[in-house]
């Protein structure tokens, strides 16, 4: 008997599971026609003022306050090497140094997208053009993928961890970002514009070399998880949460707060060895536990008591590693998976694996997606976990 609840719970996720997958199934023979004939710009019908923003992460976005009606994101510069008139010119022109690695950079060349700087390339396969420099048909506005992403493909909270995604998975994104099935819930967040711009100008060689480079990279863990009642005061820019002091003086509330271990690494030096902290509520890994392993279900009694979500690990593994169409997740960053779920609630990522994730999280609350997340991104990856280069995580001048 004292096996028999988790093993009826167990049949009961499995079952659930086996119905969402035969759903898909159904659902996929069913519409690749349709999907193969969806226009240009599928899925940009969805109405902004039926985005809830009253309930919207604003944290997991990088904003402290709902969008105002009609504001949208503005362009972003494309990447130069012009000195900025508000800092020191010797400053931005001397080269800058990492302990570990003979590269040397000078903060200009940090800033320049269109040449993307490498503090470690024996780590990785030597960097694809598209990689280094960016799509060759945007010429001059041309943005190499490894500038946000990073070399090692372990990107920010600002934008996404696309290292070790398997290739299908990367290529079907940016097809979703050509085709408009694919944007930000939030109209102000500008990177996703720029994401959107560089997919459509990426030649099919160039995607092809994107997924297969960043594929390759095996993950590591990149975000510390800390469980606390208060945190830094902080503040914004370029959507990423920076700290304006060591002490934890403010309340967490219900958010997590992901920013740079090490500021000036992560910011000044684009560090790659450089990873993040995540603050997250107490409790909050338990609670998230619990939805992402059993989808909140019970038993009481002999009664089932069924959840407000499919468990994740039903399409993500058990060890949320990922398995057929979905990808990997385990110990990613929390604010771009908030992000994801929050925009598949809204309706702007409208895939057809979107609109099947969309039924599994229809009923999380703001709440549950903090949960979720904070339990998922405290998850050690089991697959590649011992690949982390034997440098020191943060090094210094």
């Amino acid at each position: 008997m004292r096996f028999a609840k988790p093993a009826a719970l167990g049949i009961a996720c499995f079952l659930l599971g086996a119905v969402v997958t035969r759903y898909y199934d159904t659902h996929r023979r069913s519409t690749s026609v349709e999907t193969a004939r969806a226009p240009a710009e599928a899925g940009k019908g969805v109405e902004i003022a039926k985005i809830d923003f009253q309930n919207e992460p604003l944290w997991a976005y990088g904003f402290d306050r709902p969008p105002l009606p009609g504001e949208k994101a503005l362009p972003q510069n494309p990447p130069s090497r012009n000195l900025r008139p508000d800092e020191d010119p010797v400053e931005q022109t001397k080269l800058m140094h990492l302990s570990g690695t003979s590269a040397a950079y000078s903060r200009v060349d940090v800033r320049d997208g269109q040449n993307v700087i490498d503090w470690f390339p024996n780590e990785h396969p030597p960097m694809p053009n598209v990689i280094a420099h960016g799509p060759a048909a945007l010429g001059q506005n041309k943005r190499g993928c490894g500038s946000c992403h990073l070399p090692n493909g372990k990107g920010r909270p600002e934008n996404a961890p696309v290292a070790g995604m398997p290739v299908a998975y990367i290529m079907r994104q940016i097809q979703d970002f050509r085709s408009g099935r694919r944007h930000s819930a939030d109209p102000r967040k500008p990177n996703t514009n720029t994401m959107i711009e560089l997919a459509k100008s990426l030649s099919d060689e160039e995607l092809k070399a994107a997924a297969e480079y960043f594929s390759s990279m095996k993950w590591w863990p990149w975000v510390r998880v800390v469980e606390t009642e208060r945190v830094p005061r902080t503040r914004i820019q370029g959507n990423l949460f920076l700290p304006l002091e060591r002490e934890k003086t403010e309340a967490i509330g219900m958010r997590i707060i992901e920013m740079p271990e090490d500021e000036e690494q992560a910011e000044t030096y684009r560090n790659p060895h450089s990873g993040f902290v995540a603050y997250v509520p107490v409790g909050s890994i338990k609670k998230g536990k619990d939805l992402v392993t059993t989808g909140g279900a019970r038993i009481i009694g002999n009664e089932f008591i069924r959840g407000k979500s499919t468990p994740c690990i039903t399409c993500h593994g058990e060890d949320l590693m990922g398995q057929g169409d979905s990808p990997p997740i385990a110990g990613r960053s929390p604010s771009y998976m908030v992000r994801q779920i929050w925009d598949i609630q809204q309706g702007t990522r409208n895939s057809e694996p979107a609109q099947l994730m969309r039924l599994a999280v229809a009923n999380l609350t703001p709440e549950d997606l903090v949960a979720v997340a904070a339990y998922v991104s405290s998850r050690v990856p089991q697959k590649s976990a011992p690949q982390q280069p034997q440098v020191p995580l943060v090094t210094s001048r």
